[in-house]
C-alpha cells in the first residue's frame, strides 16, 4: 500500500481536501511526528470546496443511510468530492467499500 501511494504521489495522481489534511494530523501526541507530517502534508494544495460539494455529501450520506450504510460528514465529503471530480478514493478504511454499494465511487486498486 505504501509503494502504491509514493508511486500515485511521484505521477502527480494524489489530491487531498482540507477536512482529510485535519483527520491525517488529529490525534497525533507526539509533536516532532506531527510537524513532519505537517510538512510533508504542504507538499498538496488542498482542493478547492464549493457549497455544491457540501450538497453533494449530505446527498450521498442520504443515499447510504437509506441503504443502511452509515459514515461520517467527511467521508460523505470526501466521496462527494471524488465523485463529481471523477477521481478514485485510496484508502484502507473499509467503511469505503460499503459505500461503494449505494455510490457510484471508484476506490484506487494497486496495480
Amino acid at each position: 500500500m505504501t509503494e502504491a501511494l509514493r508511486d500515485l504521489i511521484r505521477d502527480d495522481g494524489a489530491r487531498l481536501i482540507g477536512p482529510i489534511r485535519q483527520e491525517i494530523l488529529s490525534g497525533i501526541r507526539e509533536p516532532a511526528q506531527f510537524a513532519r507530517l505537517q510538512q510533508y502534508l504542504r507538499a498538496f494544495e488542498d482542493e478547492p470546496l464549493e457549497t455544491e460539494d457540501f450538497e453533494r455529501a449530505a446527498r450521498c450520506s442520504n443515499q447510504c443511510r437509506a441503504r443502511g450504510i452509515s459514515g461520517s460528514g467527511t467521508d460523505f465529503l470526501m466521496c462527494a468530492v471524488a465523485i463529481q471530480r471523477g477521481w478514485q478514493v485510496f484508502t484502507a478504511d473499509n467503511d469505503f467499500q460499503a459505500y461503494t454499494r449505494a455510490l457510484a465511487l471508484v476506490l484506487f486498486q494497486p496495480r
